[in-house]
């Protein structure tokens, strides 16, 4: 269990993207006009395939839940057992949260707005969309929303 815990304390802290090139091996570059429809095919299988292994992991977790419900007799064992639990399901509550911003992503590739700044309407990075590809602000967009969050909690 505590190998369990330890992959989800990690999947707390950044989300799964799947990583690595595209089948065919192509990757989105500065070179070429931004998102044209190669680029925008390979955002939406990114983002597809990342909500699939996401379902996947869900899918797994109730899975498990139905076979191994709590039995531990002992008190100490069962508040552990129902403290990885907790985690899980607060972790699954994440990335169902997750995929409700891929379907937005999804939403924004057929509108053709997907990659562009919702603030300043300028590109988003390929970079960025790489790393993060449901980013919906540049990352100066992003900081400035991030001081002026963090000064109106301050207040």
């Amino acid at each position: 269990m505590a190998t369990v815990v330890t992959r989800i304390e990690d999947a707390l802290d950044e989300p799964m993207v799947p990583r690595g090139p595209a089948p065919d091996g192509y990757r989105p570059s500065n070179d070429e006009p931004f998102m044209n429809p190669r680029q925008q095919a390979y955002f939406r299988r990114k983002l597809l395939d990342w909500k699939e292994a996401i379902r996947r992991e869900s899918q797994g977790t109730l899975s498990h839940l139905q076979v191994d419900s709590l039995r531990e007799a002992d008190l100490n064992d069962r508040a552990s057992s129902e403290a990885d639990w907790s985690l899980e399901l607060r972790t699954r509550d994440r990335q169902r949260k997750l995929i409700s911003k891929i379907d937005a992503a999804l939403r924004r590739i057929d509108e053709g707005e997907y990659g562009y700044c919702e603030v300043t309407g300028e590109p988003i990075s390929l970079g960025r969309l790489e790393a993060r590809p449901i980013a919906t602000m540049t990352v100066e967009a992003q900081e400035r929303h991030e001081r002026a969050e963090k000064v109106s909690r301050d207040d």
